[in-house]
């Protein structure tokens, strides 16, 4: 993420910054949308300062947490795909994804009014959640393993779905069960593997 002039970060800027997301997604996940600046600064081992020269609204903080978790997940997809099949890829990453929907529950109100404000950092973000499974989802066509016709689109809006309303711990075995049924849905129709 470069700063606001455009340019990169220098590496200890860099690294202040990724200690301040770091703990502002902690201190949200823990203590809800209203948990203290201070602290958060004081967590990540900088002035307060330094939090408020590179994110000056808790909603800039907000966004950026969001931003950098959904580059975080979207970036797993080439390792997910390198090490298991993509079936499995799909299925692992899709937990992900409910399980940082499920951290973001402390701020999920001023996330909503940060991405209504900024419509367009909205839609860019979800794109790059819908390239991300369709990266997903054409390895498993090309493998045999997922049915070639699932749109990406359909498929984020099911997890988000399910992050919904089975995102809370207690809940979490109601997800995967729910995670299956859609993979078991991917998988529909797909002729099975000739037995060798």
């Amino acid at each position: 993420m470069a700063h606001e002039t455009g340019r990169p970060l220098r590496a200890d800027a860099r690294l202040n910054q990724d200690r301040l997301l770091e703990a502002a997604t902690r201190a949200f996940a823990r203590d809800g949308v209203d948990a203290s600046l201070k602290a958060i600064a004081q967590d990540a081992g900088v002035g307060i300062g330094t939090l408020y020269r590179r994110f000056p609204t808790r909603e800039q903080l907000i966004w950026a947490i969001y931003r950098s978790e959904v580059d975080r997940i979207c970036a797993a997809v080439p390792d997910l795909l390198a090490t298991v099949p993509a079936s499995r890829a799909l299925r692992a990453w899709m937990e992900r994804f409910v399980d940082f929907l499920a951290t973001k529950r402390g701020m999920a109100g001023a996330l909503r009014d940060a991405l209504s404000a900024h419509d367009g950092l909205r839609l860019e973000t979800r794109e790059m959640i819908v390239v991300a499974v369709a990266a997903l989802l054409e390895a498993g066509a090309e493998q045999g393993s997922l049915r070639g016709d699932a749109v990406a689109l359909d498929v984020m809006m099911a997890v988000g779905g399910i992050a919904l309303i089975a995102g809370e711990p207690e809940q979490r075995d109601q997800a995967a069960r729910l995670l299956d049924l859609l993979m078991d849905g991917l998988r529909y129709g797909v002729p099975p593997s000739p037995v060798t």
